[in-house]
This record gives structure tokens, C-alpha cells and sequence, in this order.
């Protein structure tokens, strides 16, 4: 029931979030504010836009890998959409994006295949469950992809509307708070669903989920008032100081190695986008300790927002803006920033998965490691990430099977009832998938959920083989990683 409301409460934002942006540019066309009206809906079509290509481009590789399966399936032939219905398909999902409800199909969908994977029998609740998590990776990722295209530039816009007009509109708060809102809610659900998704991953708690909002929402407010209050005064500026902060980040995320992609260029472009999100909050983007990386991150932040605010209160317009209504503004930013920070030790310190990280004992706030697994625990059980591990070469391609072939966390259904403290010898029935390349790291479910490509064959063994597929990624490491690391999926 939470998950449902999660996911209705998310549809929820999205609708507020477009439907207020909208509302607010037909309002400055009605009032004769081209200017305006013209880059609110700007910032409303054009990440839309692209969004929407997207997310039809993994539609049609989906809907024509599931196709080709089932054509080529005997026992399949019968569930394969043929001729009228393909068309029909295709249309529907057409018109879909055309109206630019690509998010919204998607949410729904993932409704319903969660309703599903309750309400089917024991062996085929496995098979929704997955395809729902597929759902609910893909929207994660096109969610943030948006928020950040559309809601972060859109909050400034509105800020600095407010702040040259020395006024608040209803409207224009309507539309600040919805974009608001969405940027902390897409990306404390970005991070809830990829450690639902991930065995090696402990799931985040609703209360972690609320506290992470709120830790996001107060620090992107504040930094998006400084940036309102700066851009009122120095336009150009402005500019200058996003695109250079933009390429430092870029720079920074690049020089830290991510894995993301399979390509060189497309980690290029990967690590560009996520320099977008840079600009306005934190985003771990890499396996490991991050406080350190964090704690940098805030403090050039923290640094940033004094700098813009103090030169915006030197240089604001004494005539439209009083002495008194500028302080205010300083104190605003100063006191959202700190609240932001607040919550983020709350999280942290509190509620965050490993576990409370609060040592009474020491009187103070620690970070920790996981600890270990208890005895007689399950031997499969993950405690820690997997090791990053070098691309397969010639001599290991033909080496024997068992060096290089195990069995890594990727996602596993968590059973309502914990398991028995038992150990369980390694599992050798049943399809298994083996994939030549080390798995991918977070925080993108393996190469955005182990990859499209693999989600057609996982789907279709689950049709044709009474157990669950599991899949071996290569991998040098000792026979025990076999026991350690495997997983159905």
C-alpha cells in the first residue's frame, strides 16, 4: 500500500509540476509578457521534448525486441502482439508521447504491474515483479533527466521574476513550489528505488525517503534564491558563472571515473548531464565513501551562495527593493541553506540504510561501515559492493569457465518473511546468463538496469523455464564470490 501511494504521490508532482509551469505562461501571454510567457514555455517544451524522444526510443527497442522473441518462440507465438494489434500498439503509444504523457503511461504501468505482482499466482509473481522494476528504473531516469532540464531552470526564472518585480504572484509561487518539490522528490525516489533495485544495497525507509526530501528541498532552495537574486542584478554574470561552475563539475565527476556506460563518449555525455544536476544539489555518482566528496561539494556550494548573495545585497535596486526586504532575503537564503544541512546530518545520522549511524556512547554523530553478517546468516547474503574489475582480454576470454564466471548482486524479490539462518549450497539449475564484462557500477542499476539488452532474454526465460534465470558476470575472483554473490533475477 505505501509503494502505491509512493508511486500516486509521484504521479501526483509530476501533473502539479507541468500543470502549474503551463498555467503560469498562459497567464503572462493573457497579461501581454512575451518575454516571460516565451521562456516559461521554453523551459516547459524543449526538455519535454526530449524526454519524451527518449523515452519513446526505449519503447520501440523494448516493444520490437519482445516481438522478435515471441515470433520466434513456439510457445510464446500465441502472447505476441501480430499484425492489427502491433499497429494498434504503435499507435496508441504514438499518440502518447505526441501529447507528451510518456511519464504518465509509464507511471501507470508501473501501478499496474506492481498490482500484479501481487495478485498472481506464486510462479508468476516473480516475472511482474521485474518488469515492474524495469518500470521503475526507467522512469526514475527519465524523471530526474526532466526535473533537471525543466524544474530547476524554471524555479529560477520564476525567483528572479519575483525579485525584479518586488512581488509575489500566486501563480508564480504555484509554480516555484511545484518545481520545487519535484526536484527534491525525483531525487530522493531516484535513490529509493536504485536500493530497492539492488541486492548489494540495504532499502531506504519512507522516513529516510521524507528526510532526504527535505534535505534537498531546503538546500535547492537556497541555492536557487541566491541564484534569483543574482541573475535580477547581473545577467550576464550570471551566465558566465552557471557555464563555469557547469564545466568545473563535469571536470570533476569526469575525473572521478565514473562507470556508466559502455562507450567513451556516451560516459562523456552521461557525465555532462550530471554536472546539470551539480549546478543545484548533491548527486553521488560513484561507489565508495562520499562524505569526503560531499563535504567539498557543500562547503564550494556554501561558499557560492554567500558570494552571489552578498554582491546581489551591494548592488540591488534601493528603489524597488527596501533595505529591510533584502535582509530578510539574506537571512532566507542563509536559513534554508542551514536547515538543508540540518536534515542531511537527521538522514545520516538517523535513518540512513546501513543503518543508525548515532554512537550514544561517543556523543556524537559517526560514520560507519555495514558490519559484518552475523553466524549462521545466509550465505549469499551481500555486505559489501562489488569490486570494480578490469574489461575481458583475449587470454581470459579463453581461459576455463570457472575462472571468470559468478554469480553478482543485481536485484532479488526480498521475501515478506525472513529466510531461515541457513546456509544454502550454490545453486546449479535452472538457465543462467553469463555475461563477458564486469558488472556495472552505481548508480545506474548496471548500465541502467543490466542493461535493455538483457531484458528481453531474462523476460522470455522467464516464460520458457520453470525457475528463474540468474546471471554470471565475468570476474577473477576466488570460487567464494560464487556463494557470495549470487542471486536470481
Amino acid at each position: 500500500l505505501r509503494d502505491g501511494c509512493w508511486v500516486l504521490c509521484a504521479l501526483l508532482v509530476c501533473f502539479a509540476d507541468g500543470a502549474s509551469d503551463l498555467w503560469l505562461a498562459a497567464h503572462y501571454y493573457v497579461r501581454g509578457q512575451r518575454w516571460w510567457f516565451g521562456l516559461t514555455l521554453l523551459f516547459v517544451l524543449l526538455p519535454s521534448l526530449v524526454v519524451q524522444l527518449l523515452s519513446f526510443r526505449w519503447f520501440v527497442y523494448d516493444f520490437a525486441a519482445s516481438t522478435k522473441d515471441s515470433a520466434g518462440s513456439t510457445k510464446d507465438s500465441a502472447r505476441g502482439p501480430r499484425g492489427c494489434c502491433r499497429l494498434c500498439v504503435w499507435l496508441l503509444q504514438g499518440l502518447i508521447h505526441l501529447l507528451q504523457l510518456g511519464q504518465v503511461w509509464r507511471y501507470l504501468r508501473t501501478l499496474y504491474l506492481g498490482l500484479q505482482s501481487r495478485w498472481q499466482a506464486e510462479h508468476r509473481r516473480r516475472h511482474f515483479y521485474w518488469r515492474m522494476m524495469f518500470e521503475s528504473a526507467d522512469i526514475s531516469m527519465l524523471r530526474l533527466l526532466e526535473t533537471f532540464l525543466k524544474s530547476a531552470p524554471q524555479l529560477v526564472l520564476q525567483l528572479s521574476i519575483m525579485v525584479q518585480q518586488n512581488s509575489i504572484e500566486p501563480l508564480q509561487g504555484l509554480s516555484a513550489s511545484a518545481s520545487l518539490v519535484s526536484l527534491a522528490w525525483m531525487i530522493a525516489s531516484y535513490q529509493k528505488v536504485l536500493r530497492d533495485s539492488r541486492e548489494d544495497k540495504m532499502p531506504m525507509s519512507y522516513k529516510g525517503a521524507v528526510v532526504q526530501i527535505l534535505w534537498h528541498l531546503f538546500t535547492i532552495a537556497a541555492r536557487a534564491i541566491a541564484f534569483a537574486l543574482f541573475a535580477s542584478v547581473f545577467q550576464l554574470y550570471f551566465g558566465i558563472f552557471i557555464v563555469t561552475h557547469w564545466c568545473i563539475m563535469t571536470f570533476w565527476i569526469i575525473q572521478g571515473e565514473t562507470d556508466f556506460c559502455m562507450s567513451k563518449w556516451e560516459e562523456i555525455i552521461y557525465n555532462m548531464v550530471v554536472g546539470i544536476i551539480y549546478i543545484f544539489c548533491w548527486f553521488n555518482v560513484k561507489e565508495g565513501r562520499s562524505r569526503y566528496r560531499m563535504c567539498i561539494y557543500y562547503v564550494i556550494t556554501l561558499s557560492e551562495n554567500a558570494a552571489l548573495t552578498i554582491l546581489w545585497f551591494l548592488y540591488y535596486d534601493r528603489k524597488t527593493t527596501s533595505d529591510f526586504d533584502a535582509l530578510i532575503l539574506v537571512c532566507v537564503v542563509s536559513s534554508s541553506f542551514a536547515l538543508g544541512i540540518f536534515f542531511m546530518f537527521i538522514y545520516y545520522c538517523l535513518l540512513h540504510p546501513n543503518g543508525p549511524m548515532f554512537n550514544p556512547r561517543s556523543g556524537g554523530c559517526i560514520f560507519r561501515q555495514r558490519p559484518a553478517p552475523a553466524p549462521g546468516s545466509p550465505a549469499d547474503a551481500v555486505t559489501s559492493p562489488p569490486r570494480s574489475l578490469p574489461r575481458t582480454t583475449g587470454g581470459e576470454r579463453d581461459g576455463a569457465p570457472g575462472e571468470r564466471d559468478s554469480c553478482v548482486p543485481v536485484f532479488q524479490v526480498r521475501p515478506c518473511a525472513p529466510p531461515a539462518p541457513a546456509a544454502r549450497a550454490p545453486r546449479t539449475e535452472g538457465p543462467v546468463i553469463r555475461i563477458d564484462l564486469p558488472r556495472k557500477k552505481y548508480p545506474a542499476w548496471d548500465a541502467h538496469f543490466i542493461d535493455r539488452r538483457l531484458r528481453k532474454t531474462i523476460l522470455a526465460l522467464e516464460y520458457a523455464s520453470p525457475t528463474t534465470p540468474r546471471l554470471q558476470y565475468r570476474t577473477p575472483g576466488a570460487p567464494q564470490e560464487v556463494l557470495e554473490y549470487e542471486t536470481t533475477v
